[in-house]
């Protein structure tokens, strides 16, 4: 079955507020929650091959792999961030530092670094994708890639030089 607006309009009049609920039981955030419901209706209207009696557990199946995707993604920002700490800790015998700081000089760094570098960087961090993946994204090689995430990490060794 092909998606048409008007399909599209009363799906999402029919199943959105379900979807919502469903994230917001599991996270407990209601922007989240919009915002996956929305991201699932988005990748609904793009699946090409859709049978009627399946688009209910589609749409749960959907927004469920979003919401794990969600967590990858936060757990592996905490991680990332908790071995930054540690390895200064370690190396610089730093004895509190205060990762809310860390985060928030991190958070900034991250939204000043020039927009392509931040890209290669994010998704290679966050998401886990190969440098491979990343080249076949923007249709660039992987030696740009490897020069952009090179160019985002000695942006980002400047930018949080005052934690070491």
């Amino acid at each position: 079955m092909r998606i048409t607006k008007r399909i599209f309009v009363e799906l999402y009049n029919e199943y959105f507020d379900d979807i919502r609920r469903y994230i917001y039981y599991r996270s407990g955030d209601e922007q989240l929650a919009a915002d996956i419901a929305q991201d699932t209706f988005v990748k609904l209207y793009q699946n090409k091959k859709l049978k009627k009696e399946h688009i209910k557990s589609l749409l749960y199946k959907i927004a469920n792999q979003s919401f794990l995707d969600y967590l990858r993604r936060k757990k592996a920002s905490t991680d990332y961030l908790e071995h930054i700490r540690l390895s200064f800790k370690s190396s610089h015998d730093i004895s509190n530092l205060n990762l809310n700081e860390l985060k928030i000089a991190y958070e900034k760094a991250l939204s000043t670094m020039p927009e392509k570098d931040r890209i290669v960087f994010l998704m290679s961090r966050m998401e886990d994708k190969k440098y491979r993946e990343i080249a076949e994204s923007f249709d660039v090689s992987i030696k740009t890639v490897e020069k952009r995430m090179s160019s985002a990490l000695k942006y980002l060794k400047k930018e949080l030089k005052e934690f070491e």
